[in-house]
């Protein structure tokens, strides 16, 4: 009785796997194929700004000018407006090695068709962002390893499009490597490699997936002063299910730190994440 009893669980065992699996395997012809994208290209120009208030305190501003290629041009780099991109925020330094931030962002996003009448010119993106920086020195290297998170109200530019929320969260790594002196100080010549993955969540977002970064960017340090910019490729998904796009991204920067606490010194320890 208990053999016939183990034959009889094995054999609903194995039909409800076969049901599983056959179901399973439906799914998967329903799934979109995965496409990707001929690569197009973007230049970003970014102005970065951190302020000593006092020993625990910093403010922290971004704001950057971003154009992408022409419609029927991909490697232009500058052939449309792409963003203006807007971030600030109130640092918190608990030490060397970790420091907190919160603040807003707003960013307008501008039409992809410009000659397009159902498309608005440019749409307004506010969010709130925060974000955890630890930073670390291994051998005159710097390293920083950035958490940041975002809540965002975003709107396609459709003429009536509504608004939809969104969270995202982001991890980069970054390493500044000194290569005319041991460590990073004034006057350095340096090289720094990052990656970023971007998660995101949301009652419209059908794949958590949506970007990867892979920045390569070389700069020097003067004075008040850093100086840097490079080559970024992205690869990411699109408002498309299962199509994908990537881009080659040139990016120019400078970033202006100042010490209110000691006549105006450069804040040596500050470095952006890129």
């Amino acid at each position: 009785m208990k053999k016939e009893t183990f034959v009889r669980k094995v054999k609903l065992i194995g039909f409800f796997t076969f049901i599983w699996m056959a179901n399973g395997y439906g799914q998967d012809l329903d799934e979109p194929v995965r496409t990707n994208l001929a690569p197009t290209t973007e230049m970003w120009n970014g102005l970065y700004l951190k302020l000593r208030l006092s020993d625990k305190i910093f403010w922290y501003q971004e704001n950057h000018y971003r154009r992408r290629a022409s419609a029927d041009n991909r490697s232009d780099f500058v052939g449309r407006m792409g963003q203006i991109y807007n971030r600030a925020g109130l640092v918190y330094l608990f030490n060397d090695q970790f420091e907190v931030t919160v603040g807003p962002t707003l960013v307008f996003n501008f039409t992809p068709d410009p000659e397009n009448l159902e498309y608005l010119n440019s749409t307004l993106e506010p969010r709130l962002w925060h974000q955890w920086l630890f930073t670390q020195s291994i051998a005159g290297i710097k390293i920083l390893h950035q958490f940041r998170f975002e809540h965002r109200f975003k709107r396609d530019n459709l003429i009536g499009a509504d608004y939809k929320y969104t969270d995202r969260y982001r991890y980069k790594f970054v390493a500044y490597i000194p290569l005319n002196k041991p460590k990073m100080e004034n006057k350095t010549l340096f090289l720094s490699p990052s990656n970023e993955i971007f998660f995101q969540t949301g009652k419209y977002q059908r794949e958590i997936f949506e970007d990867n970064r892979v920045y390569t960017a070389i700069g020097y340090t003067y004075n008040n002063f850093m100086f840097f910019g490079g080559h970024m490729w992205t690869y990411g998904s699109t408002n498309n299910p299962g199509t994908y796009a990537n881009k080659h991204i040139i990016r120019l920067n400078v970033m202006y730190t100042l010490d209110f606490r000691n006549r105006r010194r450069p804040v040596t320890r500050s470095l952006p994440a890129l």
